[in-house]
């Protein structure tokens, strides 16, 4: 009892302390208690700056652009990825060695955990019956798919064809309810022309940037971006695979790639047209692959003054292939080729497009410039050999299914645009030198050989992953670069400072 008193004692010796230095701080300003303040006198402003009928047309653009915008983002999806890239082995906690310490580990049982690497693009509803557009890229060597709609469900994917070499995909999700986009003509779409691009840069979901057509085919340009439409509209890292959207809410376009020194948008971007889109959907819903059309001609640029040429729109035939359509109907190297069918052929990259979307076994009409006298020469499109890979107006048919590999000479491998890429060991402190993100794995890119197709690569940026398979060292790079196809476009991941982008190479 007399302690139970001397501890009562002991709490109200404590608290009287307690409660004399908290009135003590109070009246000395020690405690940084809110001070009472009279309210503020404040007026909104009521009016706008601007009488809404000075700016009526803006207006009605503003109402017009929102109703283009929301009538198209419900067919605009986000396509997720994933892909088993190894094992970590790990050892659970033994309670056993909580209690009793080491002399119980071996009683500790490993504990398997997969590494799965995930990424991110997007991708175009086109039919009723939830087909899906995307690039081949963004859904290249995964082990799955699926996709996030507007309305923020998410539904497995199913991947029914691809093509590396158009780096087109097609996905289909079973969903009755899905609003399909229509494909424009793309022959009709010209520079000016107002589009949107919408997808989903760095995770960033139902992203719409505006801008125009900047360019579509440059005369004679034998560069694969020849085939591209090029843009102003943003296109970051994840925008890949969504679509390029004109006024009237039709694809023009499925974006695929930009140039861009820092990794970001620079106002240079480029999509697939639609017409090419089409016609390799449509080939694999109905054959189960991309059919390509052929003429069997190795072909150039026509030059200025060449062939009696004004314009220098055409092709001139280099070498006809033995057996092709081109050889039945007796069309001869040195003779210029300046319509197919009645549509004008402006250069090479014109051709190509015109053959791949020509129904196979139709005949067509060649208009022909022979000795500087005009020709008309009847000839059908065929299928394109799978063992032809010559022509240089059309590009060999990537494989569907992985092929052994087999030993490349060197002449194919100095062909690869990684050969032109030089690389060294990413090492800490260069890392802090670049400034790089804490968790960039990868090799260093010391320089690029000038003339080499692989302008968008600089030095000092980090190769962290080549068709998705990470690169940690040197010897990852060499291993991954030796095992590639050279025919066959490579997709890179490049960190540079602290942005991150895809960068797709062809083949030279």
């Amino acid at each position: 009892m007399k302690n139970l008193a001397k501890f009562l004692l002991f709490v109200l010796l404590v608290s009287a302390g307690i409660s004399l230095l908290y009135d003590y701080r109070l009246k000395h300003g020690g405690l940084n208690l809110p001070s009472i303040r009279k309210s503020e006198k404040y007026t909104l402003a009521s009016e706008p700056s601007v009488d809404s009928k000075q700016v009526a047309s803006l207006e009605t653009l503003n109402r017009e652009r929102r109703a283009l915008v929301s009538s198209v983002l419900p067919s605009v999806v986000a396509v997720k990825t994933s892909k088993k890239i190894g094992i970590r082995r790990e050892y659970g906690l033994d309670p056993f060695e909580f209690f009793f310490g080491n002399q119980q580990r071996r009683f500790r049982s490993p504990r398997d955990e997969s590494l799965v690497q995930s990424s991110l693009g997007s991708g175009v509803i086109v039919t009723n019956e939830g087909h899906i557009i995307t690039n081949n890229h963004v859904v290249d060597q995964v082990d799955e798919i699926e996709v996030q709609l507007s309305d923020g469900r998410t539904k497995k994917a199913r991947l029914v064809g691809a093509d590396s070499q158009l780096d087109l995909a097609v996905l289909k999700i079973d969903d009755q309810g899905v609003k399909p986009l229509k494909l424009a003509d793309s022959d009709t779409v010209q520079p000016g022309d107002f589009v949107l691009a919408i997808g989903n840069p760095f995770g960033l979901q139902e992203t719409v940037t505006d801008g125009i057509i900047s360019w579509k085919g440059r005369p004679n340009s034998t560069d694969f971006r020849g085939d591209l439409l090029q843009t102003n509209a943003a296109i970051n890292p994840g925008n890949s695979g969504g679509p390029l959207i004109n006024l009237r809410g039709e694809v023009v376009g499925i974006n695929e790639q930009i140039v861009s020194s820092s990794g970001g948008s620079q106002g240079i971007g480029f999509a697939i047209p639609s017409n090419t889109v089409r016609t390799a959907l449509e080939s694999v819903l109905k054959h189960g692959r991309i059919i390509r059309g052929y003429l069997g001609i190795v072909s150039r640029a026509l030059q200025s003054g060449q062939e009696s040429s004004t314009d220098n729109e055409g092709v001139v035939i280099d070498q006809v292939m033995s057996g092709s359509p081109a050889a039945q109907a007796q069309l001869q190297p040195g003779d210029v080729i300046r319509k197919f069918n009645g549509r004008d052929v402006k250069n090479i990259g014109t051709l190509r497009n015109m053959v791949a979307q020509t129904e196979l076994n139709k005949n067509v009409e060649l208009e022909i410039v022979r000795d500087g006298k005009p020709l008309k020469v009847p000839t059908q499109i065929k299928e394109q050999p799978q063992d032809y890979q010559s022509s240089s107006v059309l590009p060999k048919r990537a494989p569907l299914q992985p092929q052994t590999p087999r030993q490349r000479s060197d002449e194919e491998a100095a062909s690869s645009p990684l050969a032109a890429i030089h690389v060294e060991e990413l090492t800490p402190e260069m890392a802090r030198q670049l400034d790089l993100p804490d968790n960039v794995q990868g090799v260093l890119v010391t320089g690029v050989d000038p003339d080499s197709g692989v302008a968008e690569l600089q030095k000092g940026d980090v190769i962290e992953e080549i068709n998705q398979q990470p690169v940690t060292s040197v010897s990852d790079y060499n291993k991954i670069a030796a095992a590639l196809e050279p025919s066959q476009p490579q997709v890179l991941s490049v960190c540079r400072h602290r942005a991150r982008s895809f960068l797709v190479l062809r083949p030279r």
